[in-house]
């Protein structure tokens, strides 16, 4: 028990009562009978004293023990309501837990041994009860709904269904709250876990005082889950924020918000790089994703220059016809800078023929072929416009050729504009009769707003992936304008204090690409602070394409915040990062000698001893984080402290401000949209 000795000794029977019983009752015979003792009273009052503080010490041992032995069976319930989260502007909450130290490895590897396994498994009754409930749950059901009932006055209540190991948070008695500084969030913090663990829970205490505390807070959620959205909902009300609610969900296009992924840009050049990003760019594939940033590009170009916002659904239609918009942009051009060769080419479009199209221009309208001929004179020689060179380029093209090259962009772009998703991600910014608001990430961080994005990705993976890799890739670009100028970059008055984005990603494989490297790396210059989701190693390196890339990604989290994961590389993302400690082992050693010589006065000698040696072993090991219980993680925070923490449970009185159902969610974004009738003030977009 005492520091001096060597190994702890906690797994044992608590023989300290034994002490105090002797104690206590001599304590009593000193106060009753001091005569039975031949002490005077005046001393015996003194003696019992001393008895009476010896007993209550040896008491308080015997209950360490006891509650040390329970608790490594059941930890004790932790849960907490949202209001009661505490919220601070210097430090974040985690949970409970304590720092991991040498004497928890050792702890931890001493319930291991079999002499002890009768302290860590539950008693015999407990057994026996759990295996009456499955024989006999249909002969006696209300006899068995009482033994299974989890409540204090149950003797045999069932233990936690949480799985894992419970000792390896019930070997540490003294708990407190985990904290780490808000300074270190700018450094990111990556959360790994496998499904059904308590990442979302997580992830819930986070969001939660990142809203309450007044950060610009984007969620990523892949799968759109209900119970996190409502949980923002009520957040947001909670923290009187909710006119600065957004929510964009795939799965519910009757009340999301509209968005448009290649609506603001700082260079036109990203429009292209936005959406040629997503295709392939292994093998052949590579030059084909050229081809296609060649074309999107110069479409994009040319609606800039005709004042028109690209969006998914019009880039379509001209990558589809792009001869339309060469004819579109020859007018516009010409008009403006040389109408009389605008007329020229009216006139000459009238008295052309089909056997007059050049072959290289077979398939194309009269008016396309009258508009190349005229610049093809020596009047058209003289002129030059970049976009224009640009797009009559690409009419020159062989039709069947150019229809090749595009293949492959054609069917991204149909993911993005069918259905009702194409009115989400492709707005009409002059249709004032849809209430359902337009935001885009600029215009959400200038005021501090909150956005849920779900993609509802188990309805229509594919789709959720191209809009959730579009939406994060202009986040990113969005990002880098803020590094560079500030969020109030153009406005009259602008205060450059910088302000702290919050970016959860759920499952964030799915939404990186090659941007999101320069995001964790550099983002923390524009006050992003990213949580990032996922459940394994191999996640990452599956979407990246590259073990070095993956590498590079995970290296940018100073961060770890690991769960029960079920693969070895993963738990050794942490476990490889810690130091190795000295633990004691202790050897029992017994021997017989028989003595040969009678006058020896003995027939043999014998010897028993205890040797107390150490070995090196690491701090954890990826067995211990694969044992984790539901809801319990190892956190590498503040430069390589590990902590061992577990969050808290949702409390079980209900929260007035929870929504009850989706419809109510429904009735209140209806209630409360407008109509984004200021678009056209885009600072960005009119620089262009």
């Amino acid at each position: 028990m005492s520091d001096r000795y060597v190994i702890e000794a906690l797994l044992r029977p608590a023989v300290e009562f034994n002490t105090a019983i002797v104690t206590a009752c001599a304590s009593y015979l000193c106060i009753t009978a001091p005569w039975a003792v031949a002490l005077s009273p005046s001393v015996s009052y003194v003696t019992a004293s001393g008895f009476a503080i010896l007993s209550i010490r040896r008491i308080i041992q015997g209950s360490r023990i006891l509650r040390y032995r329970r608790n490594i069976r059941r930890l004790k319930r932790y849960a907490m309501s949202s209001k009661n989260i505490p919220i601070s502007h210097h430090q974040l909450f985690l949970g409970k837990g304590f720092l991991w130290e040498q004497k928890h490895t050792q702890r931890l590897l001493d319930t291991l041994r079999p002499e002890v396994a009768k302290y860590i498994r539950p008693p015999k009754l407990y057994r026996v009860v759990r295996q009456f409930e499955q024989r006999y749950e249909y002969h006696f059901p209300s006899l068995c709904s009482l033994l299974s009932s989890d409540s204090i006055f149950n003797p045999v209540r069932p233990l936690p269904s949480v799985g894992g190991n419970p000792a390896i948070h019930g070997i540490e008695l003294k708990e407190m709250n985990v904290s780490m500084s808000l300074s270190e969030r700018v450094g990111h913090m990556l959360v790994l876990g496998t499904t059904r663990v308590g990442k979302t829970r997580f992830a819930e205490l986070l969001i939660t005082q990142d809203i309450q505390r007044g950060n610009v807070t984007i969620v990523f959620d892949p799968k759109g889950d209900a119970d996190l959205l409502k949980r923002m909902y009520a957040e947001a009300h909670r923290a009187g924020r909710d006119n600065e609610f957004y929510v964009f969900h795939l799965g519910w296009p009757d009340i999301s918000a509209r968005y448009n992924a290649v609506g603001r840009f700082s260079r036109i050049s990203e429009v292209a790089s936005r959406i040629a990003g997503q295709l392939s760019h292994e093998g052949s594939s590579a030059a084909f994703k050229e081809f296609a940033w060649r074309f999107v590009n110069i479409i994009a170009r040319a609606l800039v220059a005709l004042g028109q916002r690209p969006s998914f659904s019009i880039i379509q239609r001209y990558v589809n016809n792009i001869e339309l918009l060469f004819e579109i942009y020859a007018e516009y051009w010409l008009t403006k800078h040389k109408p009389e060769l605008w007329q020229l080419i009216k006139n000459l479009t009238k008295i052309l023929d089909e056997r007059d199209i050049p072959r290289y221009m077979e398939g194309r309208s009269l008016r396309v072929v009258a508009i190349e001929q005229v610049l093809n004179g020596n009047e058209g020689k003289a002129i030059f416009d970049p976009i224009l060179e640009s797009l009559r380029s690409s009419v020159r093209y062989d039709r069947k050729y150019y229809d090749k090259i595009v293949a492959s962009l054609l069917p991204l772009l149909e993911k993005l504009t069918s259905g009702k998703i194409a009115e989400l991600i492709s707005p009409d910014y002059a249709d004032i009769s849809d209430p359902r608001p337009i935001f885009d990430w600029l215009q959400v961080i200038r005021k501090k707003g909150i956005v849920y994005v779900g993609l509802d990705a188990l309805s229509d993976p594919e789709i959720a992936t191209a809009v959730g890799n579009a939406m994060f890739a202009d986040l990113v670009s969005v990002a880098g304008h803020i590094y560079k100028f500030g969020i109030n970059d153009g406005l009259p008055n602008a205060d450059e204090k910088k302000v702290s984005i919050s970016l959860h990603c759920d499952e964030f494989n799915e939404l990186m690409g090659d941007e999101f490297i320069p995001l964790i790396n550099k983002g923390g210059g524009a006050g992003i602070e990213v949580t990032a989701y996922t459940q394994t190693l191999p996640d990452i390196e599956a979407r990246v394409g590259s073990v070095a890339k993956a590498a590079q990604v995970v290296g940018n989290f100073n961060s770890v915040v690991m769960l029960r994961v079920r693969h070895t590389e993963t738990a050794e993302l942490l476990t490889k990062q810690l130091p190795e400690v000295e633990i004691y082992t202790k050897m029992l050693i017994s021997g017989v000698t028989d003595i040969s010589n009678a006058d020896m006065g003995g027939d043999f000698t014998s010897n028993t001893q205890d040797r107390v040696s150490t070995v090196r072993t690491p701090l954890i090991t990826p067995a211990n984080i694969i044992n984790l219980p539901k809801g319990q993680a190892f956190a590498l925070l503040n430069g390589g402290q590990l902590w061992k923490l577990r969050m808290p449970l949702p409390s079980d009185k209900a929260d007035p401000l929870m929504p009850e159902s989706m419809n109510q969610i429904v009735d209140y974004m209806r209630q409360h949209y407008r109509t984004s009738d200021t678009w056209w003030s885009d600072s960005i977009f009119a620089n262009q």
